[in-house]
C-alpha cells in the first residue's frame, strides 16, 4: 500500500502550540520538577481497592519537595480499605515520610473536607454485572473483549457508575469546592461528559494510553523516545497521532511497512505483539491510534461484527480476545488482593520509581507552578471560549493536550483532525452524547437510544433487537440501576 504524509492540520489560533514540545514533560524530569511544594496537601483516593492505588500513591509520595500532607483512603469494601491502609502506610515509612498522614474510612463525607485532590477510582458493581454485560450482548451477536468504555458494557457500566459519580461531586462541591478532580474510572468520556454538565469542580480525566502508546511507537519506528516529536488528539481511547516525526522526518511510512507485513502474516513481526486492529485502522484512516486493539475493536464498525472477522484480527488478551474482561476481571481481582498481602508481608518489594500516570504530575504542576504538559479528557472548550478540537461536537467530551499550572488544568487549541479520523469520533461522541444523558436523567429511553447509536451495535443488530437487549441488561442489573425508567 502506498503511504504519503499527513497533510498539515489547520491550527485555530497562536494558543495551538501551547502545551505541546515546547513544554515540560514527564521524560524532561524523570525524577520530579524543580520547586518545592508550598502546603501540606490533602489527597482523597475514592475506590482505594482499585489497582491503581498502590502506584498512584507512590507517585505522590515520590514528589520531590513535598515533604507534608495526608492521604484519606476511601473504600466501601471494609477489608480491602483495611489492606490498603495498612501498605499506603508502609510507603510512607518506607519513603522516608513520616510527616505524611494516612487515613481511611468507607465513608467518604469524613475525610472530603479541605481535599485539595480527589482522585476516583470506583467501581460501583465489583464483579456483579461483569457476565451480564458481556454474556446478554454476545446472545444478540455482540463480541466483546473489554466492554468498560462503549458498546452494551460501556454504556451499563456508565448509567451504574454516573449517577454515583454525581453524588460525589455534589458532596465535593459542598466541603471542598476548590479541590481538582482526577478521575480514573471507566467510562471515561460519559462520566466527564456527565459532570461537565452536572457539577462545577474542575476536573480532568486520566487515562495512561497516549503515554504508553507514544512509546511504543517511538521503540516501533526505533528512534529514541526523547528525540520523537508528535502530536495526538482525538477522545479517549480514539485519539490519533497525527504527527510522528524526528528531526523533520516522517516516520509513518516505516511504520506502514511493517504493518503491511504483520497483517498479511496475520501475526506481529516486529516484536512488539499483534495489534492487528490499530495497525489496519493505520493504513486504511491514515495514523496510529492510541488505545490497545482489544478497546479500540469495540469503538468500530468494522472488526468484531463477523466470525471470518474476529478469526482474522483478532490475538489473545489486549489484542482482541473474545470476553477477555469477563473471564479475566474476576480473577484479576482476587490475584490483586493476594499481591498486597504479599507485599505487606515482605514477601514482594514495592520499591517502584514514579511512574508516567498524571496524577502526581499534575499535583507537582499545580502546587509548583511549573507549566507541565499532560493529554486530558476535558470537554470540547478552551479558556478562551471556542472549541480545542475544531471539527468535534463541541459540547462533547475530547482527549487533548492540556497545560497545568497553579491555574488547574488549561485544555489547548488542536485545530481540526483530518476529516475521516474526526469523522470516526463522531460516531462514538454521539453514543456518548446520549448515554450521558441517559445517566444523568435516569431515562431508560435514552440509553435505548445511545445503544442504537452504538457503532458495533449497530454492526451487529437491528433497531429491535437493540432494544430488546437493552431492557433485559435493565431487568438483569436492576439492582444497581435504580430510579432509572
Amino acid at each position: 500500500m502506498a503511504t504519503r504524509r499527513l497533510k498539515t492540520r489547520k491550527r485555530a489560533s497562536a494558543e495551538t502550540k501551547v502545551g505541546h514540545a515546547a513544554h515540560t514533560k514527564a521524560a524532561d524530569h524523570p525524577h520530579g520538577l524543580p520547586g518545592k511544594v508550598a502546603r501540606p496537601l490533602k489527597i482523597v483516593m475514592l475506590g482505594a481497592g482499585s489497582a491503581f492505588t498502590p502506584r498512584l500513591m507512590n507517585d505522590i509520595l515520590r514528589i520531590p519537595g513535598n515533604d507534608r500532607g495526608e492521604i484519606a483512603l476511601v473504600d466501601i469494601d471494609r477489608e480491602r480499605l483495611r489492606t490498603m491502609h495498612k501498605l499506603v502506610t508502609r510507603l510512607t515509612v518506607q519513603l522516608g515520610k513520616p510527616r505524611w498522614k494516612v487515613k481511611a474510612s468507607p465513608d467518604r463525607l469524613t475525610v472530603l473536607k479541605g481535599a485539595h485532590y480527589i482522585v476516583n477510582c470506583i467501581e460501583v458493581s465489583g464483579t456483579a454485572c461483569v457476565r451480564f454485560d458481556n454474556d446478554i450482548p454476545r446472545k444478540y451477536g455482540i463480541d466483546q473483549c473489554i466492554g468498560d468504555t462503549i458498546g452494551p458494557g460501556g454504556l451499563f457500566k456508565g448509567l451504574r457508575t454516573i449517577p454515583v459519580f454525581l453524588e460525589i461531586l455534589r458532596d465535593a462541591e459542598r466541603l471542598c469546592p476548590d479541590a481538582i478532580v482526577l478521575n480514573y474510572t471507566n467510562p471515561m468520556n460519559m462520566l466527564c461528559l456527565a459532570a461537565g454538565r452536572s457539577a462545577q469542580m474542575q476536573f480532568v480525566g486520566l487515562c495512561h494510553s497516549v503515554q504508553g502508546t507514544s512509546h511504543l511507537l517511538a521503540r516501533r519506528a526505533g528512534v529514541p523516545y526523547e528525540r520523537m516529536d508528535w502530536e495526538c488528539a482525538g477522545i479517549n481511547h480514539l485519539a490519533w497521532f497525527t504527527k510522528l516525526e524526528q528531526n523533520g522526518r516522517d516516520l509513518y511510512p516505516k511504520l506502514k511497512r511493517l504493518a503491511e507485513k504483520d497483517l498479511k502474516a496475520g501475526r506481529g513481526l516486529d516484536g512488539h505483539g499483534d495489534d492487528l486492529v490499530r495497525k489496519d485502522m493505520m493504513l486504511h484512516f491514515g495514523a496510529f491510534i492510541t488505545e490497545s486493539s482489544g478497546h479500540l475493536s469495540e469503538y468500530l464498525p468494522y472488526y468484531r461484527k463477523r466470525k471470518d472477522l474476529l478469526q482474522k484480527y483478532m490475538r489473545p488478551g489486549y489484542h482482541g480476545e473474545s470476553s477477555f474482561y469477563a473471564n479475566g476481571w474476576p480473577k484479576w481481582r482476587k490475584a490483586a488482593d493476594k499481591r498486597r498481602l504479599r507485599m505487606l508481608r515482605g514477601l514482594e518489594p514495592m520499591d517502584w520509581q514514579r511512574s508516567w500516570e498524571y496524577a502526581s504530575w499534575i499535583i507537582e504542576a499545580r502546587e509548583k507552578d511549573v507549566p507541565f504538559r499532560i493529554h486530558g479528557n476535558v470537554l470540547n472548550r478552551t479558556r478562551g471560549g471556542g472549541p480545542a478540537i475544531s471539527n468535534l461536537p463541541h459540547d462533547g467530551c475530547v482527549e487533548v493536550a492540556c497545560m497545568v499550572d497553579r491555574n488547574g488544568i488549561q485544555p489547548t487549541v488542536y485545530g481540526e483532525l483530518p476529516k475521516q479520523m474526526a469523522a470516526v469520533c463522531d460516531l462514538n461522541m454521539r453514543m456518548f452524547d446520549l448515554a450521558a444523558d441517559a445517566a444523568v436523567e435516569r431515562s431508560i429511553e435514552k440509553a435505548i437510544y445511545a445503544l442504537m447509536l452504538d457503532p458495533l451495535t449497530a454492526a451487529c443488530c437491528s433497531p429491535a433487537e437493540i432494544k430488546k437487549m437493552t431492557l433485559e441488561l435493565f431487568k438483569a442489573e436492576k439492582a444497581f440501576l435504580k430510579g432509572f425508567k
